[in-house]
């Protein structure tokens, strides 16, 4: 992974501007995890973690000192030593010191260490900052911190009387991304992008959904990715009507449109990208109809994006386009089920569009953040912001049913990109996957 020492440390210094004088917030990385017998999972950080640190080991912890009148901020890193035997196993372990340099903490102790440093970096803090209630472990190891400080009572010395939840704080500040994170979040989404036309340009019927994930991850890989940033969807024909398919295993068939929902994660950041396109090469015209009305509500989503316009506005924007496409194409019916207004009221679209529009991305493909003002009466969906990244993920899945026209049975169709909220409108980091019927007719002709 590149390492940004200077990016990282100056989150740090963010992160203890806005704790109490001489508080301590401390926050460790993610264990690591058996897959069964003596094989564990591929280890992957604690985004929190790795967002203020960049250090990609497990057993670690990072510790954060805010300044006093007489006593400059520190940055403390505690991680695995150094050992020999352990790195002919396992690979490169960085211990303390080299960690230290190449990270940019002002000191760094073994992880052995720890109770001991804690112990005294919390005597007479006035508040400590933690991930309270996350996970039961860390709440029991805080309090154990605390009770070492309680026994030096006699001496003079007072545990920390406040506790706050470390995690609001980090989750505000990894919605904004800086220039580094928009930099890695940019490749991402272009080896997504390159991943994507790859997929296309190999599909042809008879072959299998998961041979067509093995065209995804080859590109992921050879452009440096470490891995998916989650399992990918490939999906085709009535697949494509189950949102979250992972199987990928049935025979891609003549005349059905293929799903994909893929991205990979680069130096700990998601790209996030779904494309729908015909197996064969060519749209037949229900299905190019449904997908000209999904892309439609797309470009609608889009013209939404600017700085102080509410989040939610994306989606509503969508909705009207799909809805209006509902009616004019006969999945809805306007005597029945009203106007394009009180269908939307009423969410009789929700019949064929049932998810929302998009979310957050960044270290996470689902990332931090709140979605509403949580701070005004009534809690409105908060403003679009630069340096916010999201998805725009309009869709439409047509199941059989005695009301709906049989042309349209069974076509699943979703269109995704990421979308960088910038200073005069937006920036689409995965326009690199084809995405109109004429270039993904193209892309896949040649």
């Amino acid at each position: 992974m590149t390492c940004h020492p200077a990016a990282f440390a100056a989150r740090r210094t963010r992160l203890l501007e806005q704790m109490a004088p001489g508080a301590v917030a401390v926050l460790g990385t993610a264990p690591e995890v058996a897959r069964n017998a003596d094989s564990d999972y591929p280890y992957r950080h604690d985004s929190h973690f790795f967002y203020l640190t960049g250090f990609p080991e497990p057993e670690a912890v990072v510790v954060l000192v805010a300044a006093l009148a007489d006593k400059p901020a520190q940055a403390l890193l505690f991680c695995r030593e150094k050992n020999a035997e352990r790195e002919i196993w396992d690979g490169f372990r960085y211990g303390p010191e080299a960690a230290r340099t190449a990270f940019g903490f002002d000191a760094a102790f073994a992880i052995a260490a720890l109770d001991a440093e804690m112990a005294r970096l919390l005597a007479d803090a006035p508040a400590v900052y933690y991930p309270v209630g996350r996970d039961r472990k860390t709440d029991m190891q805080v309090k154990r911190w605390l009770d070492a400080v309680r026994a030096q009572s006699r001496g003079g010395v007072t545990a920390p009387d406040t506790a706050h939840n470390l995690l609001p704080l980090l989750d505000e500040m990894r919605l904004f991304k800086d220039d580094t994170e928009i930099a890695t979040m940019r490749r991402a989404a272009a080896i997504s992008a390159q991943a994507h036309a790859r997929a296309m340009k190999a599909t042809r019927p008879g072959m299998r959904e998961y041979e067509i994930e093995a065209e995804l991850l080859h590109e992921f890989r050879r452009n440096g990715a470490q891995s998916p940033a989650y399992t990918s969807i490939v999906a085709s024909g009535a697949n494509a009507c189950v949102l979250h398919y992972v199987a990928n295993n049935d025979e891609i068939k003549d005349g059905d449109l293929v799903l994909i929902d893929a991205g990979c994660e680069l130096d700990g950041y998601a790209s996030d990208i779904t494309r729908t396109y015909p197996a064969n090469g060519r749209f037949t015209p229900p299905q190019r109809a449904l997908y000209e009305l999904v892309l439609a509500a797309q470009a609608a989503a889009f013209e939404a994006i600017r700085p102080g316009q509410p989040y939610q506005s994306v989606h509503d924007a969508a909705v009207r386009v799909l809805v209006q496409g509902m009616l004019d194409l006969g999945l809805l019916n306007g005597g029945k089920h009203g106007t394009v207004d009180e269908i939307i009221a009423t969410k009789a679209y929700t019949r064929f569009y049932m998810h929302g529009t998009g979310h957050w991305l960044g270290m996470d493909v689902h990332d931090v953040g709140q979605y509403r003002d949580v701070h005004t009466p009534g809690k409105p969906s908060r403003p679009l912001r630069p340096g916010m990244v999201l998805t725009v993920e309009p869709g439409i899945y047509v199941r059989p049913g005695d009301d709906v026209p049989q042309q349209y049975w069974n076509i699943g169709i979703r269109i995704e990109d990421d979308v960088l909220v910038t200073n005069d409108g937006y920036s689409i980091l995965s326009a690199g996957a084809p995405k109109t019927v004429d270039e993904i007719e193209q892309a896949m002709a040649a």
